[in-house]
């Protein structure tokens, strides 16, 4: 069982739900990032996807856009990524999955880039525009380098997207709640209940929601229909508010133990 498997099993013998929290490595700086890791996970955090800076991130709205450009300024490269959650490993066991772009990998080498990531003891892949029918060789490297593999599942996607991301998806399966790019929303869409639903018909694995969840009250609702909430714009929105500040890691560990409180 990997890690992820591990946590979302711990959680529901707690009648807990999970928080994953995503940010993008780099940004403002490595060392922020690191801190905020730490911080996130204090504040209750119960997985941590880390987005690679990429040019151009499919689906990603203007705030996780511009959370990339602030850390490509400061040439945060994959390798840079590998070394920080290498030195993160050092202090925290949490479960981290990358997010990166299929181009991204392509260029590093997805052979490479699945030793390095299984050497700085990475947990989950996602990889938002490589779907599962076109991953296989991906899947064959991740599973013997002991790496999840998440898909997603989205409002357009087919019964058979469906069928096929359930029996793909390793670790837990990525619902997007809404079609469109990524970025807070004011209230959860209501296809969400629905497409759940489907995907609970198929598997036993957990489901976790993102895209648009943007508050405590967003997660609460989430965590009744799935088995976790994935928040990333509103978070990255914190740190971009609050850049120049010395208290930046705190006000982000401060909104994510609200979030937090949200799924028990």
């Amino acid at each position: 069982m990997s890690k992820i498997e591990e946590k979302f099993r711990e959680l529901r013998e707690r009648n807990q739900k999970a928080l994953i929290t995503f940010i993008t490595a780099g940004d403002p700086s490595l060392s922020v990032t690191e801190k905020l890791v730490y911080e996130m996970e204090k504040a209750g955090a119960d997985i941590i996807e880390l987005g690679v800076p990429f040019s151009d991130p499919l689906a990603d709205g203007p705030t996780i856009q511009a959370s990339h450009l602030r850390a490509l300024e400061g040439e945060v490269s994959a390798k840079d990524v590998f070394r920080l959650i290498t030195k993160i490993r050092k202090k925290s066991k949490i479960p981290i999955a990358l997010l990166v772009s299929y181009n991204l990998l392509i260029s590093y080498g997805v052979d490479r880039f699945l030793e390095s990531a299984s050497r700085s003891k990475v947990d989950g892949l996602i990889v938002p525009d490589l779907p599962p029918e076109e991953a296989i060789y991906l899947k064959g490297i991740a599973k013997a380098e002991g790496i999840d593999t998440v898909f997603l599942v989205a409002p357009t996607s087919t019964e058979k997207r469906i069928k096929d991301v359930s029996e793909a998806s390793t670790g837990f399966i990525y619902l997007v709640s809404l079609t469109g790019i990524t970025g807070a929303r004011k209230e959860i869409s209501t296809e969400v209940k629905d497409l759940a639903e489907k995907l609970r018909a198929k598997t036993d694995k957990p489901i976790a929601v993102g895209f648009g969840i943007s508050k405590p009250e967003h997660v609460k609702e989430i965590c009744k229909i799935a088995d976790g909430a994935i928040v990333g714009s509103a978070i990255i929105k914190v740190i971009e508010n609050n850049l120049k500040k010395k208290t930046l890691v705190k006000t982000v560990g401060d909104f994510v133990k609200k979030l937090k409180s949200a799924t028990k």
